[in-house]
């Protein structure tokens, strides 16, 4: 918390001008003896402590007791000290903490009632008259301390909640941009990919007999490519809606889900893939849904591109499994590590650890690849 400080050349110049005033009020106001030489500096001397009320409260007072306690036993006017000797009180309660406040204002009155006795047995008015001065500017002073401390806290508070709020949006920000990476790796890889594996094929119906071309293979390889093309431009034109909707997540439309799994599959399968798809599951939450999507679609997307093979086989299951969705895709190709390195293993990994899952892949023994997931559904039997 912020320490309440004064400037020194400002507590010198309030010393000055107290100074002067006071000792107007012992030429003019009547109240005990008036000062002598001994009187007057004992009286000046008690207004320097003031230079250091700011940075060392305890060390003025001490030095103020010290000076004004034999100014006020010789009975010197004692109304002229007043004024310097509050102020001190009041910056050590609105400095210190409640039970230095509380001791010092014992110790304090303890002190005035052993000087009252010495020097002057009937002056019990005098005595409760400064006693009440005492605790009023001590208790004045510690309620403007404990107001202060708690307009700070508030605004330190508020300076919290707002660096929460940045940084929780600034975090939002970061995960969109990484979700909507993903999306497009996703989209894209897989799409040229597959546009890539149909216009291969229809190269090569094209080249293989030209005086015996197989008219109908190659409408259906450029048909294939128009349909892939049409569906990569829709998912494109949802991704980007998202970067310019504003709006709350639930504005973004369906996410892709289970239900999309037979038409990547088939779309697999139009690339020249042999895929067996297996379903075995139930309701599952959205998120675990879209996340088991692009699972499959990138790892059937690495098997066509890297499977190195015409005969490629892959086995795609997904099932429940105790609380969670396994997703499982297995191909007997080439393997996806002959291919340069990308950022599909990566964006899988992150899509299964986004709904708080696992994903291990690797070479299978032998030949080919394996992509294992498992996704918490939250769903135990």
């Amino acid at each position: 918390m912020r320490r309440w400080v004064t400037h020194p050349r400002a507590d010198a110049w309030l010393a000055a001008g107290l100074a002067v005033v006071d000792s107007a009020i012992a030429l003019l106001v009547v109240d005990g003896r008036e000062p002598d030489a001994l009187g007057w500096a004992l009286l000046l001397a008690g207004h320097v402590p003031l230079v250091w009320r700011g940075r060392r409260p305890m060390l003025a007072l001490c030095l103020m007791v010290a000076l004004l306690s034999p100014y006020h036993a010789l009975d010197y006017n004692h109304t002229a000290p007043i004024a310097p000797t509050l102020l001190v009180l009041y910056t050590v309660a609105v400095t210190g903490t409640a039970r230095r406040t509380l001791v010092t204002g014992l110790v304090l009155i303890c002190a005035t009632l052993t000087l009252n006795a010495l020097t002057n047995l009937d002056g019990i008015v005098e005595f409760l008259r400064i006693t009440g001065w005492i605790v009023a500017v001590l208790v004045f002073g510690s309620y403007l301390r404990v107001h202060r401390e708690n307009v700070t806290a508030a605004l330190e508070r508020a300076d919290r909640a707002e660096r929460t709020r940045e940084e929780e949006a600034r975090r939002r920000v970061a995960e969109e941009r990484l979700r909507i990476a993903r999306d497009l790796h996703d989209l894209l890889a897989h799409s040229i990919t597959l546009i890539g594996v149909q216009t291969s094929v229809a190269a090569h119906v094209l080249n293989a007999d030209p005086d015996r071309l197989d008219r109908a293979a190659v409408a259906k390889a450029l048909d294939d490519i128009a349909e892939t093309c049409r569906t990569a431009r829709g998912e494109l034109r949802t991704t980007l809606e998202v970067l310019r909707d504003h709006g709350p997540p639930e504005a973004r439309g369906p996410l892709p889900g289970l239900h999309g799994l037979p038409d990547l599959a088939e779309t697999a399968r139009a690339a020249g893939a042999r895929v067996e798809l297996s379903l075995r599951h139930t309701e599952v939450p959205p998120a675990v849904g879209a996340a088991a999507y692009r699972i499959v679609q990138e790892a059937l997307t690495n098997a066509v591109r890297h499977g190195g093979r015409d005969d490629l086989s892959v086995r795609v299951g997904v099932y429940d499994d105790d609380g969670a969705l396994r997703v499982t895709v297995t191909d007997d190709g080439a393997g996806a590590g002959t291919g340069p390195p990308g950022f599909g293993l990566v964006g899988m990994r992150e899509r299964a650890r986004s709904v708080g899952g696992t994903l291990e892949a690797g070479p299978r023994e032998g030949n080919g690849f394996q992509v294992s997931a498992v996704l918490p559904t939250g769903e135990r039997r």
